[in-house]
């Protein structure tokens, strides 16, 4: 695959396109052929950031649906930020 265009318009759609409860009516090998062609560490980025957008931002809930620490969790969103990515703030955090 492509690296630009193709890897953004997949990630754009998968974020998009389904329901948020769509994921959980997949099964991960029905999901795994979408995800050929990226890196652990960008499907991770994007599993990270897309859980903490649909937790409003809530670190804590965030890192319990992902099964990391709080402080992991809070490693990588800093590791994030650093790369440039759009990390979602707590609705707390926001005002």
């Amino acid at each position: 695959m492509e690296a630009g265009v193709d890897r953004e318009v997949l990630m754009t759609t998968l974020h998009s396109a389904a329901p948020e409860h769509a994921a959980q009516s997949l099964a991960p090998n029905e999901i795994a052929p979408l995800l050929i062609g990226y890196t652990v560490g960008e499907i991770e980025r994007e599993l990270v950031l897309q859980t903490l957008a649909l937790c409003d931002g809530n670190r804590t809930h965030a890192a319990r649906v992902l099964g990391l620490s709080v402080r992991t969790l809070r490693n990588k969103i800093r590791q994030y930020s650093a790369e440039g990515s759009d990390v979602p703030q707590s609705i707390r955090t926001r005002a």
